[in-house]
């Protein structure tokens, strides 16, 4: 079993990069393979709105733009079993590198309706709220959208903050290794 971790902080040591961790202990001491992924990393940009708004990706499902990571990305997110989306939450929302990932992957995906490579597949989404903790139900809502268009499930939907982290830590260590056991 397959599982990516997929985490959009540029915080190496901060809140949001502490729950990817603990997914990632959770699935591999349920006995996954975890491949841990940091969009800041990647360098993918925004949506580009090709042509009249909608390119290749309506219609072929794939990005026309293959000078940044989203391709590959993409590519090892479909063949994925199970996914973990972990983002810090800045205004209510998912990080903009997190945007600009679903953005595009939804535009690819999103057509294709009960055909997309993430129709039925699981998704742990974790939005982390670390200054005031506001803003984290709105931002898994937005999240929740995002699996409803890739036809995604979402296995469990936790909010975060930097006065819950210890408990709810465990909680997504636990659920990690939970979806792990009911996708084997």
């Amino acid at each position: 079993m397959r599982v990516l971790v997929i985490q959009s902080s540029p915080n190496r040591d901060g809140l949001t990069a502490a729950c990817a961790a603990a997914a990632a202990e959770g699935a591999r001491g349920a006995g996954a393979e975890v491949e841990d992924v940091r969009l800041n990393d990647l360098g993918i940009g925004p949506c580009r709105a090709c042509g009249n708004g909608s390119g290749p990706c309506r219609t072929e499902h794939r990005c026309q733009h293959g000078d940044d990571g989203f391709a590959a990305l993409h590519e090892r997110a479909a063949t994925a079993e199970l996914l973990v989306i972990v983002t810090p939450v800045y205004w209510g929302e998912p990080s903009e590198s997190a945007k600009a990932f679903f953005d595009r992957l939804r535009r690819c995906e999103g057509p294709r309706r009960d055909e997309s490579a993430f129709a039925g597949k699981w998704a742990l989404v974790v939005a982390a709220a670390g200054g005031s903790g506001n803003g984290t139900l709105t931002c898994l809502s937005s999240l929740e959208r995002l699996l409803f268009h890739v036809r995604a499930r979402p296995f469990d939907l936790i909010g975060i903050t930097r006065r819950s982290r210890e408990y709810t830590l465990e909680a997504i260590r636990r659920a990690a290794a939970a979806m792990v056991a009911a996708g084997a």
